[in-house]
């Protein structure tokens, strides 16, 4: 896949960017996705189905910010065994993290903002690349990413994300597609969220940083809230009941609780699971 750009032919491509029949089947799809998202353990299926089809990634940092509060609030969802919590912490680190930085260059400029390591910075009206030393991007576990937001200090809800891990083409084309989604996405984001927490996708941790759940653990608290053992949810799941009980000790563990009904209780408050009737 190349990422070759191709100087004043991309700048100029913003005005005859179109989407072709798969992208526009696939873009409508994904908007009418987002309409039915009620819950945060929907947020992830959304990005990993029809999304994940427009914008290939493996990492998203997803930053809300409020009027009630100057400071963004940041999460982070990874389908990368290579991107934890010492990354998270170190790519937004306040004086020097990467993603800081790449975010706070997006508020000047206002435009996706593309980071690798062999392209030359360049900006045009459409998009923006900076390049960074390779060895910054390898310690980030980010490959190669973009960020953009939605809003400003006058909203009532702001938006930041990045797009870590990328996979799409480096180009005019590939800011469009985010261009267009990113309105849907804050829309989504704001939704889940209901500005009711700081928390967006998942629970807080002891030092207030997130604890990120899997879609499994999310699958295991909500049968847990139903009230089934570990060899009924082994049985329904078609997994261990083994397996099972290490989910929950896992679960217990970034939940910050001690027990399964603990669990249960704090995740349909924070609206991480519905009330399965």
């Amino acid at each position: 896949m190349s990422t070759t750009i191709t100087g004043t032919d991309q700048a100029n491509d913003q005005w005859g960017l179109v989407l072709n029949e798969e992208q526009r089947v696939l873009f409508m799809e994904v908007i009418e996705e987002s309409l039915r998202l009620q819950h945060r353990s929907h947020f992830f299926n959304w990005l990993q189905r029809g999304f994940q089809c427009l914008m290939a990634h493996e990492v998203v940092i997803v930053g809300v910010r409020g009027t009630e509060r100057p400071s963004y609030d940041y999460e982070y969802l990874t389908s990368s065994r290579y991107f934890g919590d010492t990354q998270f912490d170190q790519v937004l680190h306040e004086a020097d993290g990467l993603v800081s930085q790449a975010f706070e260059q997006w508020s000047r400029l206002g435009i996706p903002v593309f980071y690798h390591t062999e392209i030359p910075s360049q900006q045009n009206s459409h998009f923006a690349i900076e390049q960074i030393e390779a060895e910054r991007m390898t310690a980030s576990e980010l490959k190669r990413f973009v960020v953009h937001g939605f809003g400003n200090e006058h909203s009532r809800i702001a938006t930041l994300v990045m797009f870590g891990r990328l996979s799409s083409p480096i180009n005019a084309q590939t800011a469009h597609l985010l261009e267009l989604l990113m309105p849907h996405l804050h829309c989504a984001i704001e939704k889940v969220t209901a500005n009711k927490c700081p928390s967006v996708l998942s629970t807080p941790a002891r030092n207030g940083r997130v604890k990120p759940l899997s879609k499994r653990e999310l699958e295991v608290l909500e049968w847990l809230q139903a009230g089934k053992t570990n060899w009924e949810i082994g049985s329904i799941m078609e997994i261990s009941p083994l397996t099972i009980k290490n989910h929950v000790q896992n679960i217990l563990r970034k939940m910050d609780v001690e027990n399964r009904g603990q669990a249960a209780s704090k995740a349909l408050k924070m609206g991480l699971i519905a009330r399965k009737q």
